[in-house]
């Protein structure tokens, strides 16, 4: 089993990054790929997955966040994929607070997440988070450092939000704010995405 791997980031796409380990290319999925920077040497936290006819490799930038994955997927009606996209936000304080005082509204505007997934995680996982909600607190979040500025930022973000599991419906709309402004990288992008789409 994989904890971590350290390398160059050689590939970004809108689901995951090659980080290139001595010569071997591995393919890891995000929660937001484009947090990373081609060209970076960087440590990732891994979880890794089997399947009878696959084997995936999922990245976080910390050992908590990854921590905070393993107890998501233990939730009946999560898999990676909607855990990825739970993360995405990085608001992850913001999350384990809605499950402490059983916010199952604010859960259910995870995409993939019902009203019944929203109180299994509540029933599965409140009370057992304490020791990682204060470690996402303090997370610095200028961790990772932004991509170049180019052309195709916001068609990347929303290339991003829509592999993470977002309607076309959901897209058109934070489309139409995130024109009307200007951010650095595309991860800017996502993250503000992902904060307007929070608040519907």
């Amino acid at each position: 089993m994989f904890e971590y791997l350290k390398g160059t980031i050689e590939t970004i796409t809108p689901t995951a990054i090659v980080i290139d380990v001595q010569g071997v290319g591995y393919l890891v999925h995000a929660a937001n790929p484009y947090r990373f920077k081609i060209g970076n040497e960087i440590v990732v936290y891994v979880y890794q997955d089997v399947h009878q006819d696959s084997i995936l490799l999922f990245g976080f930038r910390t050992y908590e966040e990854k921590q905070l994955f393993k107890k998501l997927i233990n939730v009946s009606g999560i898999g990676p994929k909607s855990g990825l996209a739970i993360l995405a936000n990085e608001d992850h304080y913001g999350l384990i607070q809605a499950i402490e005082e059983e916010n199952v509204k604010f859960l259910m505007k995870f995409p993939g997440v019902g009203k019944k997934t929203a109180a299994q995680m509540v029933l599965d996982l409140k009370g057992k988070l304490g020791e990682l909600a204060l470690s996402v607190g303090m997370e610095d979040t200028t961790y990772f450092q932004s991509l170049e500025r180019g052309n195709q930022e916001l068609e990347e973000a929303l290339e991003a939000l829509s592999a993470l599991g977002y309607n076309l419906k959901e897209i058109k709309r934070v489309r139409k704010i995130l024109e009307q402004k200007s951010y650095e990288s595309t991860d800017e992008y996502i993250r503000n995405a992902l904060t307007l789409l929070m608040k519907k």
